[in-house]
């Protein structure tokens, strides 16, 4: 009986890694990185709607964007992106971000329409 036990845990077991080692890694995933650039996108579009980015402003923020963006797909496009690769991505977005926090509170407001 234990050993009709041991062989059906035994087979559980190798089954289990079987479908483990099939799920394909995708080594080109960045899904912190592509969060973030959502989340940027969404600030720069909140502050061009709320008045407190300029179209300047939003302009340059959003080439920088782009060129984060184009930089990811550069990275991607070898079908690896590596841990050099993905720090560069993240001081990018840093450096980004800081530039919309430093635009939003600035003083420049763009003028009512009223």
């Amino acid at each position: 009986m234990k050993t009709i036990q041991s062989l059906i845990a035994f087979v559980a077991l190798a089954a289990s890694g079987a479908i483990f080692a099939q799920t394909p890694h995708n080594s080109t995933a960045t899904p912190r990185i592509d969060a973030r650039a959502a989340n940027q996108q969404q600030r720069i579009d909140q502050g061009v709607k709320s008045g407190s980015l300029t179209q300047t402003e939003a302009a340059r923020l959003q080439a920088r964007q782009d060129r984060m963006t184009a930089a990811q797909a550069r990275f991607k496009s070898d079908g690896v992106v590596t841990a050099k690769e993905r720090t560069i991505l993240t001081h990018m977005e840093n450096k980004n971000s800081k530039r919309i926090h430093k635009h939003k509170h600035n003083r420049q407001k763009v003028a009512s329409k009223a």
